[in-house]
This record gives C-alpha cells, structure tokens and sequence, in this order.
C-alpha cells in the first residue's frame, strides 16, 4: 500500500464514538469536519445509538454511529484525516477502550483487505460489536465484511438490541 491518493472513489464506512463532554455535538462536529476535508465527501449516516461501554464499565454510555463515505483518500490519508479530525476535539489516547472524547474508526474502505502495522481492514472486531454493526445495517445491512459476511446475517448473530436509538438521521444529514 502506498500513501499516495487514490485515482478513484472508494466507498469507505468510519464508525464514531464518544462517551466524554458532549457525545452528540462531539459526532455531528466530527461529520462537519469530515466532510469538509478535501477528497472525502459525507453521503450518509446512521441512526445514532446509545451503548453501554465496550470495557471498563466506570466510564459513561457511548454514543455510537457510522457514516458512509466517498473519497480519493488511501487508507493511510484517511487515518490520518481522522486522527486529526480526533486530536482536533481533544482525544487524548490514554487507557485502552477509555473514555474519550472521540474516536473514528475506518471499519471498511472499499473491497480492501490492508494489514499493516498501522491500519488493520476490515476492522478486525467491527463484525463483534453491536455499536458498529447496527448502525452499519441502517446503512447497507445487504453489505458483505470480507470473510465475515453480510451486515444483516452479523446482526443476526449478535446478542438482542441492548443499544438506545437516540436519533434518527436521513441520507441528507451530512
């Protein structure tokens, strides 16, 4: 893989979460700054749910979502978009699976399969997590996560809802 822009679009899914400050103006800041970065263009989100934490369980619920993208980004540009897009609303990295004040994850971009030391694609436990896969599903639920399968069947594997819709977003919110 190289760092080099793509010479095509590629559609990419970011899951997003925060459990510190204000969650939801954290996410709805996060998709404005997103969209506005250059070669990424926001074409939809999720509903956006309220989840127990995912590890330490002193911390706050999180509030999850997923927005599908297009972009001309590789990978690597686009981790590094989002890391920024992290830093910028005041993400420390500190405690594995902490709270935090934001946390973008690239779960798929494109058909791609990346392993590097850097960025692991498909994201290797999106297919376990609720708070990623439902939101995923209001997205394309007919989408496949390579050797794992379709959204809808994973969806189905997973343990009864245990997450809070707290809002209902149309194509047109990014």
């Amino acid at each position: 893989m190289t760092d080099t822009a793509t010479t095509h679009h590629v559609r990419a899914f970011i899951a997003l979460g925060a459990n510190l400050g204000e969650p939801l103006a954290q996410l709805d800041s996060a998709v404005a700054a997103l969209n506005q970065q250059p070669g990424v263009t926001c074409i939809a989100m999720s509903k956006v749910y309220l989840s127990k934490p995912h590890g330490p369980q002193d911390q706050p619920d999180f509030t999850n979502a997923v927005v599908k993208i297009r972009t001309v980004l590789s990978a690597e540009q686009l981790l590094d978009t989002l890391q920024a897009i992290e830093f910028k609303h005041g993400r420390k990295r500190q405690e594995h699976w902490g709270a935090r004040t934001l946390d973008l994850d690239i779960i798929l971009f494109g058909n791609q399969q990346i392993n590097t030391p850097r960025l692991t694609i498909p994201h290797p436990r999106a297919f376990e997590r609720e708070f990623v896969i439902r939101p995923l599903a209001d997205l394309d639920a007919d989408l496949v996560i390579a050797n794992r399968g379709r959204v809808k069947d994973l969806l189905k594997r997973l343990p009864a809802n245990t997450m809070e819709t707290i809002r209902n977003v149309t194509t047109d919110y990014c």
